[in-house]
């Protein structure tokens, strides 16, 4: 089949998105031309596979050929439904999702071009493959057990339909969970609603009145006082969300403990009720994923999601687990009773006990009395700008590569978004990036992350196509005449993401299905991203980017002491909490059995048990953190949460390979960034990743690192 429609800007997937063209009108006549063509061309290789032997060229090469089309259109579609969010988009993309999770399915279920990659695998030609196509062949034969390829009549008729309702759900979820966000504010009009709140806080919340206020001019959008089209910083009003630059720094400043609870209770309970309820929803998918699982031969979802991961069992996930939780809960106790004496002493009440909502207020009022500075203190030695010039000057120094600004050379989908390319010691350049910083509510999803926008690969012609990357945040905006300030936990974030894309971009693999993160399993991904927040407390570094915005005066050195001495303030807290939310994970996939189908108390008493076991301070009745849980039911990390703490020994494994050979020596961390960079970043998926480590760092992981950073032991 040939595309007719050569003037849809979705099928042109060789070169970044033309995202000044791309509109909702284009994503179902695009999915509905390229899903039947991948279809067709598809039915012609199994023709083809049906004599003969098969080959590399014969099997993997055109497999891989028929079905970029079609996952480059989605992968637009997709980033734009996360960034530049509409009702067009949401109702363009759906009328589609179901055909195109179909003709991916039956891709992975091509029981001929299964048979023709073990014939591959068994055959003469295996001797002559190298190591990054054998693990790619034998990425693609697990892939396809875990599809289904096995299954056969009302079995595969069965899997098929689950495949398709999960992919629904979890689309589901995550608008259920946006909407939410945005239907819920606190309007404060006078002194004592904003006693505590610090500047930058009134001037965003100021902002986000005004914006409110011109988007109830749509039908659409929440409507919003008139009064708010004038909203000041100095006299308000002002408007909070559940928005991370707005929640967070009201929770930690807020004198009004009565409106932290109110903001407090509308987050836990975020999209729990009402036409946003997601708590069916999370019932359906656990069902379904353990019926899926069933299907495969497994004894739970989880067993299906570690076949493809670093970690061996989940026995060997619940003893680091485990390891961590005896560390981290008896300090967390202990961080609790410091901090209850502390409140008591400063408040004047002697039998105060903490509510969930004063811990962020009185711990950021303990943090300040014991470490003498403040966020906002720190805000201004860490304009956006500046911040982005120490990263790539990190970069440079580290792995030898420079990032320059290419405005203007892509398309982008929103004015603040800005594209960068990156270029090798030799000045060529080798990858791209679109950074798109700042948090937008009304249209884009909370956290951060990065995404592929094109893969390095190796093309028919020789010429070889740079890898593009997607990085996206949702720090604090600029307000105003005056620029986007971060927080510490901002500028990390931004180190995080750029780790992410790193591995994406300085790959040197040339094959497409292992280039950069491409089959590098799960729990091993957040690696380089991790590895790069421990820069964030490296004085040369700091020493460099971190200047006063109006004075351009550096931060001072005892202020940078004071930040590393924080690093481990209420670790143990912070610590539980991620060992909390793996836990959970782990137990509603692996040991969760969902049975009667309109019994939703089921995985609200699996929350309760866990968490009783795992905080200090237990959740509210009415807590509904899984309605919000994006990660593991409108996310890629369903029984692999852990993967954050299990990467995190890596990454401070990693870290300190340059802490031994020594962080005061320029040309000894250029070295042994040099390493890293040839190893971690460059090897992507083509090697596993405890291989890749260990040519690394000279020996397997140890989580010793961890627990000293961390500073849960001595």
């Amino acid at each position: 089949m040939t595309t007719t429609d050569t003037s849809n800007p979705l099928f042109a997937c060789e070169a970044p998105p033309r995202f000044d063209l791309i509109r909702p009108e284009h994503m179902v006549p695009a999915v509905r031309e390229l899903a039947p063509r991948m279809l067709a061309d598809l039915a012609a290789l199994e023709t083809r596979l049906a004599s003969g032997e098969p080959t590399w060229s014969t099997v993997v090469t055109p497999l891989t050929a028929l079905s970029e089309p079609l996952r480059f259109a989605w992968g637009v579609i997709n980033h734009l439904k996360g960034v530049r969010d509409s009702t067009e988009l949401r109702q363009a993309r759906e009328a589609v999702q179901g055909e195109v999770v179909q003709a991916f399915l039956r891709l992975a279920q091509s029981q001929a071009c299964y048979r023709a990659m073990k014939r591959l695998r068994g055959g003469p030609e295996w001797a002559w493959l190298d190591g990054t196509q054998r693990r790619i062949l034998e990425a693609a034969l697990r892939d396809a057990e875990l599809s289904g390829v096995g299954l056969e009549g009302a079995e595969k008729a069965r899997f098929q339909a689950i495949a398709l309702e999960l992919d629904e759900l979890g689309t589901l979820f995550a608008n259920h969970l946006l909407d939410a966000n945005k239907a819920f504010s606190l309007t404060l009009t006078t002194p004592d609603e904003i006693a505590g709140l610090p500047p930058t806080l009134l001037a965003q919340a100021a902002q986000a009145a005004r914006t409110a206020a011109t988007a109830a001019a749509d039908p659409s959008s929440p409507t919003a006082p008139l009064q708010m089209a004038s909203a000041d910083a100095d006299a308000g009003p002002w408007r909070i969300t559940l928005d991370g630059p707005s929640y967070i720094p009201f929770m930690e400043h807020s004198r009004r403990s009565d409106l932290r609870e109110s903001l407090y209770r509308g987050f836990v309970t975020r999209a729990s009720s009402g036409d946003t309820d997601n708590l069916p929803l999370v019932e359906r998918i656990l069902r379904l994923r353990d019926e899926q699982a069933r299907l495969l031969g497994r004894a739970s979802y989880a067993e299906v999601s570690l076949a493809a991961k670093m970690a061996p069992s989940v026995a060997a996930i619940e003893s680091l687990l485990a390891e961590l939780r005896a560390a981290a809960r008896p300090k967390a106790r202990t961080e609790l009773d410091e901090l209850t004496a502390f409140a008591r002493s400063e408040s004047g009440h002697a039998r105060l006990e903490l509510s969930l909502w004063d811990v962020p207020f009185w711990a950021e009022r303990l943090r300040e009395r014991r470490y003498a500075y403040t966020d906002e203190q720190l805000r201004p030695y860490f304009p956006f700008a500046r911040v982005l010039d120490g990263l790539f000057a990190l970069a440079n120094r580290l792995f030898g590569v420079t990032v320059r600004a290419a405005d203007g050379e892509a398309a982008v989908w929103e004015p603040s978004v800005r594209f960068f390319r990156i270029a090798d010691e030799a000045g060529r350049d080798i990858a791209a990036f679109y950074l798109d910083p700042y948090s937008r509510p009304a249209d884009k999803r909370g956290g951060a992350w990065m995404d592929n926008a094109l893969d390095r690969k190796r093309q028919a012609d020789g010429a070889l196509r740079l890898p593009v990357a997607y990085l996206v945040c949702n720090q604090t905006p600029p307000t105003g005449d005056t620029p986007s300030l971060m927080t510490f936990r901002e500028v990390e974030t931004l180190f995080h993401e750029f780790g992410h894309g790193l591995q994406h971009m300085l790959t040197t693999v040339e094959h497409i299905e292992a280039a950069g993160i491409n089959n590098v399993e799960w729990d091993a991904v957040e690696l380089p991203s991790q590895f790069m927040e421990n820069w964030c407390y490296h004085w040369p570094t700091l020493e460099r980017m971190a200047r006063h915005v109006r004075t351009g005066e550096a931060l001072p050195r005892e202020l940078f002491d004071k930040i590393c001495a924080a690093r481990t303030y209420r670790a143990g807290a912070a610590t539980l909490r991620q060992v909390y939310l793996a836990t959970l994970d782990l137990e509603l996939h692996h040991r969760y059995r969902p049975d009667d189908e309109d019994d939703e108390d089921g995985v609200l008493a699996v929350t309760s048990r866990v968490a009783s076991e795992n905080t200090v301070l237990p959740p509210l009745e009415e807590d509904r953190m899984l309605c919000g849980f994006s990660h593991i039911f409108g996310g890629g990390y369903a029984a692999g949460y852990y993967s954050y703490k299990w990467a995190e020994v890596l990454s401070a494994d990693a870290f300190s390979a340059f802490e031994e050979a020594g962080l005061d020596d320029a040309a000894v961390v250029a070295k042994t960034g040099r390493r890293f960079r040839d190893t971690v970043l460059a090897l992507g998926g083509s090697r596993h990743p405890l291989e890749v480590f260990t040519e690394f760092r000279g020996r397997g992981p140890s989580p010793k690192a961890l627990l000293r950073q961390t500073g849960l032991v001595g």
